[in-house]
């Protein structure tokens, strides 16, 4: 009798564990296909961007929902929000995000001069530098707009210049459905614009990731070289320098310093035929450099460094003038 008794509860305990494991084989299975579909991106790439952050109210729900749906992006900062929240720039930058200069205050550039163009962008460049130890290669002219004397000053700090081929009018107050509905325009190497700071807009994320992967479209970075949306490098950190392909990253380090001045190295990796420039923000100058070939900027502020054949590490000293900031700097190739 004690047998029959205990057979149906074998016999129960038996179906729920091949149950479970037939349970356990098909969440394998659909995770491996939601991962392959995820991983299809035969259609080619396309560049997710967000304007005007970050911000205590939604940065941190962004990244949420970009990265819950697999999604990366370049975010457009402004450099007095990336001061006020450099936590938040970080947090961008640990998500798997590329980062980009936005200008400082948000002006209608092409109305200044070119100094104060210079200075708009600069001290974006720091700022975001210090707060994640890169310097931008990616900037946005606010409201789009453009001209000679500002992309001669991009140019002078290493900076792409990147508009947009789609606008989601999430600024302008379309709905989420009016959202999803311009990123389904998205092609190959184009670039959409978005912003940070809309509820709409943050409704619509996964919707748009299901988009592109019905499409077979992935996100991607947008290129330093080009300003058009390539694929990731694979890293674990954003590459807002250097481009994929014959890329150099230059890293910059402490030496020694006095009451005056100190001196900084800079180390390029990547590449031989490399192109650093170091961006000065007065009254700082540069008073000596030594193991490469500088070249200067009509300001003096802007020093571009060149490899001698002494090697990917050469160094300067500058007279801080007060200003105990590090220069920006960025890498590009030859």
């Amino acid at each position: 009798m004690a047998d029959r008794n205990r057979r149906p509860a074998f016999v129960a305990a038996l179906l729920g564990a091949i149950l479970a494991v037939c349970l356990a084989v098909t969440a394998t299975s659909a995770v491996a296909a939601n991962r392959r579909a995820a991983a299809d991106c035969s259609a080619g790439y396309v560049g997710l961007t967000f304007d005007d952050g970050p911000n205590a109210s939604n940065t941190a729900n962004l990244l949420n929902a970009l990265t819950s749906n697999g999604l990366r992006a370049t975010m457009f900062n402004t450099g007095q929000n990336a001061q006020n929240h450099q936590a938040l720039v970080r947090a961008q930058r640990d998500a798997g995000m590329w980062i980009g200069n936005h200008s400082w205050s948000h002006p209608h550039l092409t109305q200044l001069g070119s100094s104060q163009m210079l200075s708009e962008l600069q001290r974006t460049q720091q700022v975001i530098q210090q707060a994640t130890g890169t310097a931008p290669r990616l900037f946005r002219p606010p409201y789009g707009e453009t001209n000679a004397t500002l992309r001669s000053v991009e140019q002078q700090l290493g900076l792409t210049e990147v508009l947009w081929d789609v606008d989601s009018q999430d600024w302008n107050g379309a709905s989420t459905a009016a959202i999803v509905q311009a990123a389904g325009r998205l092609q190959n190497g184009q670039v959409i614009l978005m912003h940070d700071q809309y509820a709409t807009m943050l409704a619509a994320i996964p919707q748009i990731a299901a988009g592109l992967r019905a499409r077979n479209l992935c996100a991607g970075m947008i290129s330093p070289a080009t300003g058009r949306a390539v694929a990731p490098d694979g890293g674990t950190t954003p590459p807002t320098s250097p481009p994929p392909g014959g890329a150099c990253t230059a890293t910059i380090s402490q030496g020694q310093q006095w009451g005056d001045r100190f001196n900084l190295s800079v180390t390029v990796s990547g590449s031989n035929a490399w192109i650093v420039t170091v961006t000065m923000t007065p009254p700082q100058r540069v008073i000596a450099t030594w193991n490469g070939s500088p070249s200067w900027s009509s300001g003096g502020n802007v020093m571009t460094m060149r490899p001698n054949g002494s090697g990917n590490t050469f160094g300067f000293t500058v007279q801080h003038g007060g200003n105990w900031s590090w220069p920006a700097v960025s890498c590009r190739t030859s």
